[in-house]
Protein backbone atom coordinates (compact mmCIF):
# COMPACT_ATOMS: atom_id res chain seq x y z
CA UNK A 1 0.00 0.00 0.00
CA UNK A 2 2.67 2.64 0.71
CA UNK A 3 4.47 1.37 -2.20
CA UNK A 4 1.81 2.13 -4.40
CA UNK A 5 1.26 5.74 -2.98
CA UNK A 6 5.05 6.74 -3.50
CA UNK A 7 4.01 5.75 -7.32
CA UNK A 8 1.40 7.71 -7.07
CA UNK A 9 3.39 10.48 -5.48
CA UNK A 10 6.07 10.01 -8.26
CA UNK A 11 9.63 11.96 -8.34
CA UNK A 12 10.23 15.55 -6.59
CA UNK A 13 10.93 17.21 -9.88
CA UNK A 14 7.41 19.40 -9.41
CA UNK A 15 8.33 20.04 -6.35
CA UNK A 16 11.98 21.73 -7.22
CA UNK A 17 10.68 23.70 -10.03
CA UNK A 18 7.84 25.33 -7.73
CA UNK A 19 10.64 25.92 -5.31
CA UNK A 20 12.84 27.33 -8.57
CA UNK A 21 10.00 29.09 -10.04
CA UNK A 22 9.15 30.95 -6.33
CA UNK A 23 12.88 32.01 -5.59
CA UNK A 24 13.08 33.54 -9.10
CA UNK A 25 9.75 35.21 -9.18
CA UNK A 26 10.81 36.54 -5.24
CA UNK A 27 14.30 38.10 -7.43
CA UNK A 28 12.14 39.44 -9.96
CA UNK A 29 9.41 41.24 -7.45
CA UNK A 30 12.22 42.31 -4.81
CA UNK A 31 14.24 44.05 -7.51
CA UNK A 32 10.83 45.62 -9.46
CA UNK A 33 9.70 47.12 -6.49
CA UNK A 34 12.63 48.15 -4.14
CA UNK A 35 15.95 47.84 -6.33
CA UNK A 36 18.96 45.51 -6.31
CA UNK A 37 20.13 47.35 -2.85
CA UNK A 38 16.77 45.18 -1.21
CA UNK A 39 17.80 41.89 -3.11
CA UNK A 40 19.67 39.63 0.07
CA UNK A 41 18.93 35.94 0.77
CA UNK A 42 17.28 36.31 3.53
CA UNK A 43 14.63 38.50 1.87
CA UNK A 44 14.46 36.38 -1.28
CA UNK A 45 14.08 33.47 1.57
CA UNK A 46 11.28 35.48 2.85
CA UNK A 47 9.30 36.23 -0.04
CA UNK A 48 9.78 32.94 -1.49
CA UNK A 49 8.85 31.07 1.63
CA UNK A 50 11.72 28.52 1.33
CA UNK A 51 14.57 28.06 3.40
CA UNK A 52 18.30 29.85 2.32
CA UNK A 53 19.85 26.13 2.45
CA UNK A 54 17.34 25.50 -0.84
CA UNK A 55 18.61 28.77 -2.11
CA UNK A 56 22.28 28.25 -1.83
CA UNK A 57 22.05 24.44 -3.15
CA UNK A 58 20.73 26.49 -6.33
CA UNK A 59 22.66 28.92 -6.75
CA UNK A 60 25.75 29.40 -4.54
CA UNK A 61 26.02 33.49 -4.92
CA UNK A 62 23.77 36.23 -5.14
CA UNK A 63 24.93 37.32 -8.82
CA UNK A 64 24.24 33.42 -9.98
CA UNK A 65 21.09 34.04 -8.47
CA UNK A 66 20.61 37.39 -10.55
CA UNK A 67 21.93 36.12 -14.07
CA UNK A 68 19.30 32.99 -13.32
CA UNK A 69 16.20 35.56 -12.69
CA UNK A 70 17.27 37.28 -15.67
CA UNK A 71 17.28 34.53 -18.21
CA UNK A 72 13.93 33.20 -16.28
CA UNK A 73 12.42 36.76 -17.32
CA UNK A 74 14.54 36.46 -21.10
CA UNK A 75 14.70 33.28 -22.02
CA UNK A 76 15.91 30.97 -24.68
CA UNK A 77 15.55 32.14 -28.19
CA UNK A 78 15.55 30.43 -31.71
CA UNK A 79 14.84 32.21 -34.64
CA UNK A 80 13.66 29.72 -37.95
CA UNK A 81 15.65 30.19 -41.18
CA UNK A 82 13.60 32.46 -42.47
CA UNK A 83 15.59 32.88 -45.95
CA UNK A 84 16.47 36.55 -45.21
CA UNK A 85 18.66 37.53 -42.44
CA UNK A 86 17.17 41.28 -41.53
CA UNK A 87 13.81 39.42 -41.34
CA UNK A 88 15.70 37.21 -38.91
CA UNK A 89 17.70 40.11 -36.89
CA UNK A 90 14.00 41.62 -37.02
CA UNK A 91 12.47 38.51 -35.09
CA UNK A 92 15.76 38.54 -32.51
CA UNK A 93 15.27 42.16 -31.83
CA UNK A 94 11.69 42.53 -31.29
CA UNK A 95 11.76 38.71 -29.17
CA UNK A 96 14.37 40.62 -26.90
CA UNK A 97 12.54 44.38 -27.29
CA UNK A 98 8.85 42.36 -25.54
CA UNK A 99 11.05 40.75 -22.91
CA UNK A 100 12.95 43.76 -21.89
CA UNK A 101 9.54 45.79 -21.41
CA UNK A 102 8.34 43.66 -18.55
CA UNK A 103 7.77 45.33 -15.27
CA UNK A 104 10.86 45.36 -13.40
CA UNK A 105 13.52 43.76 -16.37
CA UNK A 106 15.56 46.75 -16.91
CA UNK A 107 16.52 47.38 -12.99
CA UNK A 108 16.78 43.27 -13.24
CA UNK A 109 19.50 43.84 -16.21
CA UNK A 110 21.01 46.62 -14.41
CA UNK A 111 21.70 44.42 -11.83
CA UNK A 112 23.52 41.87 -13.98
CA UNK A 113 26.02 44.02 -15.16
CA UNK A 114 26.23 45.73 -11.54
CA UNK A 115 26.77 42.33 -10.00
CA UNK A 116 29.37 41.30 -12.95
CA UNK A 117 31.64 44.54 -11.60
CA UNK A 118 31.77 44.17 -7.96
CA UNK A 119 34.67 43.09 -6.20
CA UNK A 120 34.75 39.08 -5.88
CA UNK A 121 32.53 38.56 -8.89
CA UNK A 122 33.05 35.48 -11.03
CA UNK A 123 33.21 36.23 -14.62
CA UNK A 124 33.39 33.29 -16.09
CA UNK A 125 29.35 33.35 -14.60
CA UNK A 126 28.81 36.60 -16.68
CA UNK A 127 30.70 35.99 -19.83
CA UNK A 128 28.91 32.30 -19.99
CA UNK A 129 25.28 34.20 -19.61
CA UNK A 130 26.28 36.77 -22.43
CA UNK A 131 27.26 34.15 -24.36
CA UNK A 132 23.81 32.54 -24.06
CA UNK A 133 21.99 35.77 -24.36
CA UNK A 134 23.95 36.31 -27.67
CA UNK A 135 23.87 32.86 -29.24
CA UNK A 136 21.26 32.82 -31.42
CA UNK A 137 22.50 36.14 -33.12
CA UNK A 138 25.68 34.46 -33.96
CA UNK A 139 23.98 31.88 -35.16
CA UNK A 140 21.61 34.07 -37.70
CA UNK A 141 24.68 36.16 -39.25
CA UNK A 142 26.88 32.22 -39.19
CA UNK A 143 23.23 31.06 -41.40
CA UNK A 144 23.45 34.34 -43.17
CA UNK A 145 26.64 34.22 -44.34
CA UNK A 146 26.35 30.61 -45.28
CA UNK A 147 23.32 31.54 -47.64
CA UNK A 148 24.93 34.88 -49.03
CA UNK A 149 23.23 37.56 -47.83
CA UNK A 150 25.84 38.62 -44.79
CA UNK A 151 29.25 39.08 -45.87
CA UNK A 152 32.11 36.67 -44.96
CA UNK A 153 34.51 39.29 -44.13
CA UNK A 154 32.09 40.95 -41.48
CA UNK A 155 32.85 41.90 -37.90
CA UNK A 156 30.17 38.97 -36.53
CA UNK A 157 31.66 39.90 -32.86
CA UNK A 158 30.78 43.18 -33.39
CA UNK A 159 27.45 42.58 -34.73
CA UNK A 160 26.10 40.60 -32.66
CA UNK A 161 27.46 42.87 -30.03
CA UNK A 162 25.47 45.30 -30.74
CA UNK A 163 22.25 43.40 -31.39
CA UNK A 164 22.71 42.77 -27.75
CA UNK A 165 23.89 46.17 -26.28
CA UNK A 166 21.70 48.02 -28.06
CA UNK A 167 18.27 47.38 -26.29
CA UNK A 168 19.42 46.84 -23.09
CA UNK A 169 21.59 50.79 -23.24
CA UNK A 170 18.24 52.07 -24.20
CA UNK A 171 16.83 50.51 -21.35
CA UNK A 172 19.00 50.43 -19.04
CA UNK A 173 21.70 53.41 -19.67
CA UNK A 174 19.20 56.20 -21.27
CA UNK A 175 16.15 54.75 -19.02
CA UNK A 176 13.76 54.06 -21.80
CA UNK A 177 11.69 51.21 -23.44
CA UNK A 178 13.06 49.92 -26.32
CA UNK A 179 10.55 50.38 -29.20
CA UNK A 180 9.81 49.25 -32.64
CA UNK A 181 11.45 52.23 -34.04
CA UNK A 182 14.54 51.10 -32.26
CA UNK A 183 14.03 47.96 -33.96
CA UNK A 184 13.88 48.94 -37.30
CA UNK A 185 16.39 50.74 -37.09
CA UNK A 186 18.73 48.50 -35.76
CA UNK A 187 17.04 46.19 -38.78
CA UNK A 188 18.86 49.08 -40.75
CA UNK A 189 22.12 50.15 -39.49
CA UNK A 190 23.20 46.47 -38.76
CA UNK A 191 22.10 44.38 -41.79
CA UNK A 192 23.83 47.28 -43.86
CA UNK A 193 26.88 46.96 -42.14
CA UNK A 194 27.00 43.41 -42.96
CA UNK A 195 25.28 43.61 -46.07
CA UNK A 196 27.59 41.75 -49.41
CA UNK A 197 29.17 44.22 -51.90
CA UNK A 198 26.23 45.21 -54.86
Amino acid sequence: MERAQQVRRGPGRPREERVTRSVLDAVAELVAERGMGALTMDAVAARAGVGKPAIYRRWPTKQDLVIATAESRIGPLTVPDMGDFRAELRAVLTARMEAYRQPGVGRLLAGVIGSAAEAGSEPAGYRAYTARVMSETRHLLDRGVARGDVRADADLGAAATLVAASLVFRLVGEHALPDEALVESLVDLIGRSVAPEA
